[in-house]
């Protein structure tokens, strides 16, 4: 078997509509441990967009395909691949793989099949945020069913997935907000996927959620802004509870408060989920963490974060509008490969 892929490739940094170019190369037939693949649908993450113009810590060597995340159908199999077979779908197991691609040769090591039942939405934005979010709720404190979790950025694709956990795993959730328009109608759908209480940033400054007792003080803080926000997130921690930043939507540094360091001991820490990747490539945690992930969707108690499907033909105009949400869409846009 033999296909044709188009691929978004680049072979400089730059904007992704100057520097992307949809192009066609023959792939041939799997050899030894290489599995072919149709891509069916992959998002459009900010660190990919960072890592086309450069900004990313991940370099790749050009040309380069665009894309970090996808779920694929496996189209033929090498003649040594033993785990895949035919028609399974698969996610990719590693990292920096080029997924804005219709077909690709991947080593069978690089994929990990997951469920044909799973939407295509859910399986195509699995490896980064929900992980992020899962790791982030067990890896910094150890938190009991009943206890309490703030986060700004809370209609972040990791915000919403943080939002669907804590409410498997019984915990309170409040998501912090910037205030727009259609407040109540974001308020609404966050808390359908779980959410406590949504918050805007303003009434976050004055809230007595916390010192009224109706919440326990959350012992885990998660910022993805900075600034003023992050400031305003950590002061509602409790004594001993930890601060953890893993982006900065704002561009502006993440300012401890001198009290909270001394009389409260508040720790800051950071989270970079290509890291842990590489860390536990083949660890026991990594796996457990995915059948957990996967057998949530299965049941529908989590799904894929509000998003829109957009043709791969119209790739610039999907990149541009992944960079113009200035914190208020909410909405993640993945390349759609099937037609």
């Amino acid at each position: 078997m033999s296909v044709c892929a188009k691929s978004l490739k680049f072979s400089e940094y730059g904007e992704p509509t100057d520097v992307l170019q949809l192009v066609e190369e023959k792939l041939d037939s799997p050899k030894d441990k290489q599995v072919l693949v149709r891509i069916l649908a992959a998002p459009i993450n900010p660190a990919d967009i960072n890592t086309i113009q450069g900004k990313y810590p991940v370099k790749p060597k050009f040309p380069a395909i665009g894309g970090n995340e996808c779920v694929a159908e496996v189209l033929e199999v090498g003649a040594s691949v033993q785990k895949l077979q035919k028609g399974q779908h698969v996610v990719p197991f590693a990292t920096g793989m080029g997924t804005w691609t219709t077909h690709a040769l991947y080593n069978e090591d690089q994929l990990m099949p997951v469920s044909n039942n799973i939407g295509l939405a859910e399986a195509a934005t699995i490896t980064v945020n929900p992980c992020t979010a899962y790791r982030m709720l067990k890896d910094f404190v150890k938190l009991s069913p009943g206890e309490c979790v703030i986060q700004n950025g809370a209609n972040s694709g990791v915000g919403q997935a943080v939002h669907q956990l804590c409410k498997s795993w019984n915990l309170k959730s409040v998501g912090i907000v910037r205030d727009r328009p259609d407040i109540n109608g974001l308020k609404d759908h966050l808390r359908n996927l779980g959410a406590t209480e949504v918050l805007t940033e303003e009434e976050l400054r004055t809230t007595t959620l916390f010192k009224s007792g109706s919440l326990p003080k959350p012992r885990l803080a998660l910022n993805c802004v900075g600034g003023k926000s992050a400031t305003e997130v950590g002061r509602q921690l409790a004594d001993k509870g930890v601060h953890v930043t893993y982006g900065g939507m704002s561009r502006e540094p993440v300012i401890a408060a001198t009290a909270a360091l001394i009389f409260k001991d508040i720790a800051f820490r950071g989270f970079w989920m290509t890291r842990w990747t590489k860390e536990n490539a083949l660890s026991e945690e990594r796996m457990q963490m995915f059948a957990e992930l996967c057998d949530l969707m299965l049941q529908k108690k989590f799904v894929a974060p509000v998003h829109e499907l957009v043709p791969l033909e119209k790739f610039k105009e999907a990149t541009v509008a992944a960079l113009n949400f200035k914190g208020f869409t909410g909405k993640k846009y993945i390349l759609d490969m099937r037609n």
